[in-house]
């Protein structure tokens, strides 16, 4: 009806409102005591008795020590008990299944490899997940009905449309148009999937570089070349989850590529993915080139490249902050975003040295000015997206006191 007006909270409602602020709080801060829960959440000390002895009656937190080095008594604190969840996260990669498991503060417990072979069929990507999962969780001194919630990433991304992996064609054995369901029907919890990508730069605003912003594109350069797009706080994944595949994107410097699918690549991909790092060494006559997998070489190189101060190395990161800045020029002038992250082992390897390279290049070939930074989460950054991503959701599932 017009006019009316909200409907006031019960004090049911209201309980689980203090009580998911005094979880978050104590997630943030770590043991807290009665009085400064208080203070931090503005609740008298009787009410923020109360909302302990509730949540330590639900098991959601742990009285654990007490204050010390302070006039008076010491006070107890308090912690967020971290048995009461687990999530779990997975990274794919078509060499292997990274798995791991972390208890809902955020603490990883168990992690777990499986190698995988070149060719796979549906049915052994279902049992290289549950054992990845399984080993992670053993690892973990668990079991797989501990776990709440897992979140997959893979390279390209599941069309909402069609449940179909779809800009990832290196992958083998995801395309099967039955995988999700069988692998709905091998696990017991909920499983949701989510672009590599996407999941860094997940990790980036909830831990790193991002933390504060609500519009930002981060670029990925490692085994491929990507991008996350984050418009007002949320990620945009587009109409059929592909919303920054950047690798495909037709750039001047590089030949045009035409069925971009079939050739998992495109003009950016070529011109600035990491395959092309220890290719344009060669060309400038750089002779001491590592040998290994290709996002190794080209990390090295690039790391290099930013450490010694000869003109080859210095031409060799030139060259590449100009490749990096032709297709952010795009992406910035489209998005026009407050901030850009730069992140993968070819992007952060360069450090402040690429960045400040990029910045200028940046600046010369867009009109907005957006921020560059490197990201600040250097270690197993997809997985760790990942886990950010599945203990978000369990958190929601159990600090939810109004139930």
């Amino acid at each position: 009806m017009a006019g009316t007006a909200g409907t006031p909270g019960t004090p049911r409602v209201l309980r689980a409102m203090n009580d998911r602020a005094a979880l978050d709080l104590l997630l943030a801060h770590g043991p807290l005591s009665r009085t400064r829960i208080g203070k931090l959440t503005g609740l008298s000390k009787p009410t923020a008795s109360q909302l302990l002895a509730r949540l330590e009656a639900a098991g959601l937190v742990l009285a654990t020590g007490t204050t010390e080095g302070r006039p008076g008594p010491n006070a107890q604190l308090y912690e967020v008990n971290p048995a009461a969840a687990y999530a779990a996260g997975l990274d794919v990669t078509p060499e292997r299944v990274l798995a791991a498991v972390a208890d809902v503060t955020g603490r990883t417990v168990g992690t777990y490899e499986v190698p995988t072979p070149a060719r796979k069929a549906a049915d052994a990507v279902v049992r290289q997940v549950t054992e990845a999962l399984d080993g992670a969780v053993k690892t973990a001194g668990l079991t797989r009905d501990d776990v709440r919630r897992l979140v997959v990433a893979t390279p390209g991304a599941f069309d909402p449309t069609t449940g179909r992996l779809r800009y990832a064609s290196h992958l083998p054995g995801w395309h099967s148009p039955a995988l999700l369901d069988e692998l709905a029907a091998a696990l017991p919890m909920p499983v949701e999937y989510e672009n590599d990508v996407n999941l860094v730069a997940v990790a980036e605003q909830r831990l790193g570089a991002a933390r504060g912003y609500d519009d930002f594109v981060l670029l990925w350069n490692e085994g491929g070349l990507g991008a996350a797009l984050v418009l007002g706080g949320r990620l945009h994944r587009g109409w059929t989850g592909g919303a920054g595949e950047v690798g495909f994107l037709p750039v001047p410097g590089a030949p045009l590529v035409r069925q971009v699918t079939k050739a998992n690549s495109g003009g950016y991909q070529e011109l600035a993915g990491s395959q092309a790092i220890p290719h344009l060494a060669r060309e400038l006559g750089i002779t001491h080139i590592p040998t290994g997998p290709y996002a190794e070489v080209a990390a090295a190189l690039v790391e290099r490249a930013a450490t010694e101060d000869t003109v080859l190395y210095r031409l060799l990161l030139q060259t590449y902050a100009t490749r990096l800045a032709t297709g952010l020029a795009s992406l910035v002038s489209v998005l026009d975003p407050e901030l850009v992250v730069l992140s993968g082992a070819s992007l952060t390897a360069g450090g402040e040295v690429l960045r400040a390279l990029v910045q200028a290049e940046l600046e010369e070939l867009a009109a907005s000015r957006p921020k560059l930074v490197v990201g600040d989460v250097i270690e197993r950054p997809v997985l760790r997206g990942a886990l950010e991503s599945a203990l978000a959701a369990t958190r929601d599932e159990v600090f939810d006191t109004s139930r």
